[in-house]
């Protein structure tokens, strides 16, 4: 099966002097788990929930913030960003994302088109969705 295929999109996608704050509300109000960091078009980078959480006081929105909390949230993305991310194609096949989510230890492969410019993003839950699919299928085949 073709990345195309499986892959999500649109994508969302926040440039580098982007606030950790911008990040935290889009993250807030979306149910994926990574954005990708562009400019001019071209990725640079991958930011995880996880990521956004580590670099963020734990104390920010609680009654104990205080001022230095708050100041972690005018952090940029460039910041806290996995830079030089590993990408596919959308021609690329699923055995090869499964071997780069096998060899490394990440939560996403951005797609990119020729240009380096994202067009959208596989996680290894979208492969394992697949995956239950199929065996959905292939059990349905057997029972009728």
């Amino acid at each position: 099966m073709l990345i195309k295929k499986l892959m999500t999109q649109p994508i969302v996608t926040v440039e580098f002097d982007d606030t950790l704050k911008v990040l935290k509300e889009i993250f807030e109000n979306v149910k994926f788990h990574h954005l990708l960091v562009v400019e001019d078009k071209k990725l640079y980078g991958v930011i995880s929930d996880r990521d956004l959480l580590k670099a963020t006081s734990p104390f920010v929105g609680t009654a104990n913030e205080k001022v230095r909390d708050k100041l972690t949230l005018n952090r940029k993305a460039h910041q806290i960003m996995t830079r030089k991310p590993i990408t596919l194609t959308a021609d690329a096949n699923v055995y090869d994302a499964i071997a780069i989510f096998n060899e490394h230890s990440i939560s996403c492969i951005p797609i990119v088109n020729e240009h380096f410019e994202p067009v959208g993003i596989v996680s290894w839950r979208d492969i394992l969705r697949v995956i239950g699919q199929n065996h959905e299928k292939k059990v349905n085949k057997t029972h009728t």
